[in-house]
Parts: structure tokens; sequence; C-alpha cells
């Protein structure tokens, strides 16, 4: 039975590529077009996607085109392919702006970009134009289904592009370019005042401003050490509970101390 079963697979399997290749050499476009609807309705994308890129070109100015445009698009997502389908959706927006798949392409060609967003740590040229394509996808289609979606695949591109500059402040201070990580961070809490990372600026420029101080000449200490505790008295005021509250205690303590010398 177990044979049987075995063979019948086999066989299933053998004709659905003789019929895949046969469509893929065929001059017939229809046969193509059914095919690579059958294929896409089954989930065999990248088959579907073969042929669909025959034929659209054919299929241009046709009933039939705007449903292959789509297909054609959309089998690249289903893939992975994300550039590709990001084009595509695109290219499917302006042909057929009238489409009911419109919306839906215009979300799935901006969450292309969603996908193409890479690591906080590299540039971050996809994720900022996934941020501009889901932005007009949010603004053309504010009562769309997939508002929620954009809203959230938004917020977390901002997130990811806060991190890469909240990352690049605190290198300065590793580096101890203090100056230039003080600033940073100054920018970084006037860029983004909603921030998630709020705390963690404020907390390492309240670090970057004691290195600095602790380490001045004695002209410029005082002053410096008075921007420390302005500093640590901004943190506590909005976070009194703060997470580092451990460093920040310890710190502030040696800035009291030192204070010390300069009101005898």
């Amino acid at each position: 039975m177990k044979r049987f079963v075995y063979i019948a697979v086999t066989a299933a399997l053998l004709s659905s590529c003789s019929e895949f290749q046969k469509a893929l050499k065929s001059e017939d476009v229809k046969l193509k077009y059914d095919l690579a609807e059958k294929l896409y309705n089954k989930g065999d994308y990248k088959k579907a996607n073969r042929l669909f890129e025959q034929i659209v070109p054919q299929y241009a100015g046709k009933p039939q085109g705007e449903r292959v445009v789509y297909f054609h698009a959309d089998s690249y997502y289903q893939t992975k392919e994300y550039y590709l389908a990001a084009y595509q959706f695109e290219r499917f927006s302006k042909s057929y702006p009238k489409s009911d798949k419109a919306e839906e392409a215009a979300f799935l060609g901006a969450k292309s970009y969603y996908m193409l967003s890479p690591k906080f740590s590299v540039d971050q040229t996809e994720t900022n134009t996934g941020l501009d394509k889901l932005q007009l996808f949010i603004n053309t289609y504010p009562d769309s289904e997939y508002i929620d979606e954009a809203n959230k695949l938004t917020q977390e591109l901002r997130t990811k592009l806060e991190k890469k500059d909240l990352e690049i402040a605190k290198q300065y201070n590793r580096i101890r370019y203090y100056e230039a990580a003080i600033k940073s961070f100054d920018n970084f809490l006037s860029n983004y005042p909603g921030t998630v990372f709020r705390e963690d600026a404020m907390y390492y420029k309240m670090e970057a401003s004691y290195n600095l101080a602790v380490n001045s000449v004695y002209a410029k200490m005082e002053e410096r050490l008075n921007n420390t505790k302005d500093a640590y008295n901004t943190l506590k005021r909005y976070y009194p509970e703060t997470k580092y509250a451990d460093k920040t205690e310890k710190m502030i303590a040696v800035v009291e101390k030192e204070l010390q010398q300069f009101s005898k």
C-alpha cells in the first residue's frame, strides 16, 4: 500500500513538473495564464512567478492585466523577494489607481520596505524609505483595515532609527569625546522627545558630563561639575526611580565632594 502511494505521489509530481515545463516553453499565453493562476492559488509562488513574468507584457491594457500584475507582485512578496515586490506593487498602484486592490498593493509595497529594513547598526536607507512609504499609506488610507499594522510597523522603524542615533551618541562617550557626546545626547532628546530611550539618553548625557567634569582642568571644572548636577536633576525629575540609580548616586556623590573645593 505504501509503495502504491509513493508511486502515485511521484507520478503526480512528475506530471506537475511536466505541465509546468510545457507551459514555460509554450507560446500559448492563455495556457501560461491559466497555469500561473492555478499555481498561485495552490501556493506555489515561485513557479507562478516565472509564468507571470513571461506574460505581464502580453496582458498590458487588457482586462486581465490588472489581475496578472497584482499576482506577479504578490508572488514576489510571498517568496520574500522584497525589492522586486516593492517595485511591482508600486507599478501596480500607478497603473491601476482605482483598483479594488490598490489599497492592499500600497500597503504591501510599503511593508516590503519594512521587511528590507536591516539591523540598526548598518545603513538605514531602506528603513527611511519604508517610513516614507508607510506614512504615505497612512495619509492616503486613514480608514484602511491595515492602518493598525501600518502604525505598528512605522513605530518599529522609528524606534530602530532612534536606537541607531542613541548608539552613535554613546560611541562618542566610549571614545572619550565627551563634549561631542553631550551635544549628541542633547540633539537626540530634542529630535525624539517621545522616544522610548529618553531615560537612557538622559543618563548617558549625565555620564558624559561627569566624565568631562572630573577630567577637566581646574579652571573649567566647577562649571562642568554644575552641569553634571543639572543633568542629574533633570534625570531625577523625569525618572525619580531611574534604573540607573546606583550609578547616578555614586557619580553625584563625587560631584558634590569635588564642588566643596570651590565653596571655600
